[in-house]
């Protein structure tokens, strides 16, 4: 119980000089971790901005990676993509400041073009979010937020960080203020960071042995380069505000594995550890965001309006590949996609315990390749939705919510044929990759859910349908992605992916103990997924997209436990089971299943030091020493290989020093694998070719914030 002692308050404007207003003591009841869950009947975890500073781990997925059913897919040393409960790419939504970002998601080899060092906070919902956010949302939404507004005339930060395993260096500045109604922000980030090392000095691949030198994988260094500006205007209940950002990151693909012609080429890649040779990518992602609210007593409405503009490009050696003969060039793929969305939001609150929330949102996107490679067509999509959401107060500690949600989606696909030509029969043809396709998909989705508080337990639970339409790469690609070891086929005969979930959150709360479980049971009757095959095209292994009947279920489970005002001691774990139920692959689980995984770790907390403290946050500190526990998965999908279990030894450290009355200096430290070990990630493509994860790795930041 927290109980809340309001004063007599002097209202020297309002009233004579000597008139005082005495206020009653308000005595709320639960914990303020209590009352955050019951906000929503979804599993859901807040992540501030502290928790994003001790945890720094490169990228920001691989920070998050710590909350029990997040996951980092990585891709070499500087990029890695989400998944949450195993589900990533087109499953899961990520958005900015309400606006979800539209890249190239379906792409296994590049990250997020958000810079990291400009999120104040996140939230991640975990499970069905699609009545909210849409089709992407089918497995959870990643909510960022770098919509922070400054209090002060003048604040900012300055950071440096690196890595130790890839000789990463970077330096962030952000700055901001405010001038009675009116603010501003600006941010800027750079990094660059050379190949990362991995514990081994040679890997196989195609029978081939590798030699690593000093065991760093050649060409996989990389830079990033973003910047942001914000301006707006707060008002008592108006405010509006414009923000520009633009993202630039470049990496190479790691040398030895971007076919057996490479091995064989002439490019030197022992320049330097720093050198971006072929093959290589670039991607830029530029956005601008309008965000707009209007609230009063009972209710508000908020509009968003976006534009983006995802620009990317891959880089290989042009050598000739099966009946292609050697292209002029090395512009192997260039994706150009521009996006443009609104979103209207209205809330109103009907009566103390009766909350309606509205919606409607629509978003087009313009998708335009060039180059000699092929692995998906142009296109457009125009999706368009509504939702209504019913939330209403039982009583005081149960809360009970609803809503419906219909889109319509209609997808334009356009034709492609090769540039060279390819014998038939007796025939020399351009061979047609994709076909013209017009789809046109319809859903009405639903979901209901409860919140309940008693005591010290907060009980949740939530079921309902989501949905996903196939994007085009599913529909209408052919062709092979080196960068992965495979050729892909798409299937124009795809229909919307559906999903019904039923999950639950199980809380209880006492002194210094919190436990929280949360099971969930997700059914697909149509899963769209790459099917992997014991055949080969253009000497790369076949996957084709196709559907099947899956059920997946599993939990994921906490405990914290405060010792005293020093320790901490916390368990963490979580555990996935997923099935095919028809199609060529029935009774096996799917592709690059995630294993279980659990996590134990002890915590201590220095006390403030009373001379130099200023503020009660300043002069904090704390070590903490963590034990990842990975179980080996050998529920696999023929020709699919087994992996292995491991255990890493993890380190953090913190410590905040006051630098006068204003100004703070933040130091933190995060050691990965502090034992070297050799372990491979299930999830990871790089596993195909023998590749196993870095190896030891510290990550240092240092910053200042006034």
């Amino acid at each position: 119980m927290i109980s809340i002692l309001c004063f007599a308050a002097l209202l020297s404007l309002a009233e004579p000089a000597d008139t005082t207003i005495q206020m009653d003591e308000v005595e709320v009841r639960g914990t303020a971790r209590q009352h955050q869950q019951m906000k929503t009947s979804q599993s859901s975890v807040q992540v501030t901005k502290d928790y994003l500073e001790q945890n720094f781990s490169g990228s920001l997925m691989q920070t998050l990676q710590g909350i029990p059913g997040v996951k980092a897919m990585s891709i070499g040393s500087g990029l890695s993509k989400p998944t949450i409960r195993g589900l990533g790419f087109n499953r899961m939504a990520v958005t900015e400041d309400g606006v979800k970002h539209e890249g190239q998601q379906w792409g296994d080899d590049h990250g997020l073009e958000i810079d990291q060092f400009s999120v104040d906070r996140a939230e991640v919902v975990k499970g069905p979010a699609a009545l909210l956010y849409g089709s992407d949302a089918i497995g959870g939404v990643l909510n960022l937020f770098t919509n922070h507004i400054p209090t002060a005339r003048l604040e900012g930060t300055v950071q440096l960080m690196g890595r130790s395993n890839n000789e990463s260096l970077g330096l962030s500045a952000k700055v901001g203020g405010r001038m009675g109604k009116f603010f501003y922000r600006a941010h800027a980030t750079f990094v660059d960071y050379a190949d990362y090392q991995v514990p081994t000095d040679s890997i196989q691949y195609y029978s081939y042995w590798i030699r690593l030198k000093d065991g760093r994988l050649r060409n996989t260094a990389g830079c990033e380069r973003d910047g942001s500006l914000m301006l707006g205007y707060a008002g008592y209940n108006f405010h509006t505000d414009v923000r520009i950002s633009d993202s630039y990151s470049k990496s190479g693909f790691f040398a030895n594995a971007h076919g057996l012609e490479v091995r064989l080429s002439g490019i030197d890649y022992d320049r330097s550890r720093r050198d971006v040779d072929l093959p290589r990518q670039w991607v830029n992602h530029l956005k601008v965001l309008s965000h707009t609210s209007w609230t009063e007593e009972n209710g508000s409405v908020e509009l968003n309006l976006a534009y983006q503009n995802n620009l990317r490009e891959e880089l290989s050696e042009p050598v000739s590949h099966g009946y292609m003969p050697k292209p002029d060039g090395s512009l192997e793929r260039r994706f150009n996609k521009h996006t443009y969305s609104a979103q209207l939001a209205l809330r109103r609150s009907l009566g103390t315990r009766h909350e309606l929330q509205t919606g409607v949102n629509t978003e087009y996107q313009h998708n335009r390749r060039s180059g000699w490679g092929f692995i998906i067509p142009d296109f457009e999509t125009l999706s368009m939705g509504a939702y209504a959401f019913d939330r209403f107060t039982l009583y005081e500690g149960l809360i009970v919510n609803a809503g419906l949600r219909y889109d319509h989606v209609q997808t334009n696909i356009h034709a492609y044929h090769d540039w060279y030509q390819t014998p038939v029969g007796a025939d020399l043809v351009y061979k047609q990759r994709s076909a013209n396709q017009k789809r046109f998909f319809n859903s009405l989705i639903w979901s209901a859910g409860i919140n309940w508080l008693t005591g010290p337990w907060v009980l949740k639970a939530n079921v309902g349908k989501s949905f996903r339409v196939p994007i085009p790469k599913e529909l209408g690609a052919d062709g092979v992605n080196y960068h992965i070891f495979r050729y892909e086929r798409g299937n124009s005969h795809l229909d919307a992916e559906e999903s019904y979930q039923v999950d639950a959150s199980i809380s209880w709360s006492r002194g210094g103990l919190n436990v929280q479980v949360e099971p969930y049971v997700n059914y697909f009757p149509n899963y769209i997924y790459l099917n992997p095959t014991a055949d080969y095209v253009e000497g790369l292994q076949l996957y084709y997209y196709t559907q099947a009947r899956v059920l997946r279920y599993g939990f994921e489970a906490e405990a914290n436990y405060e010792l005293n005002r020093h320790w901490q001691v916390s368990v963490k774990g979580d555990y996935l089971y997923a099935e095919q139920q028809s199609g060529p692959k029935s009774g096996y689980t799917l592709p690059f299943s995630v294993p279980w995984s659990a996590d134990a770790e002890v915590k201590y907390s220095f006390e403030r030091i009373p001379l130099l403290e200023s503020r009660s946050d300043d002069n904090q500190g704390f070590v903490g020493l963590n034990v990842h526990l990975v179980g080996s998965q050998h529920e696999i999908v023929p020709p699919e290989r087994p992996t292995d279990g491991y255990f890493t030894l993890n380190l953090s450290a913190g410590k905040h020093f006051a630098l006068g009355s204003q100004a703070r200096l933040k130091v933190a430290l995060h050691a990965d694998n502090l034992l070297n070990k050799h372990y491979y990630d299930h999830t990871s493509y790089y596993r195909l070719i023998d590749v196993p994860e870095p190896g030891r790795n510290f990550s240092l930041m240092v910053g200042v914030e006034f």
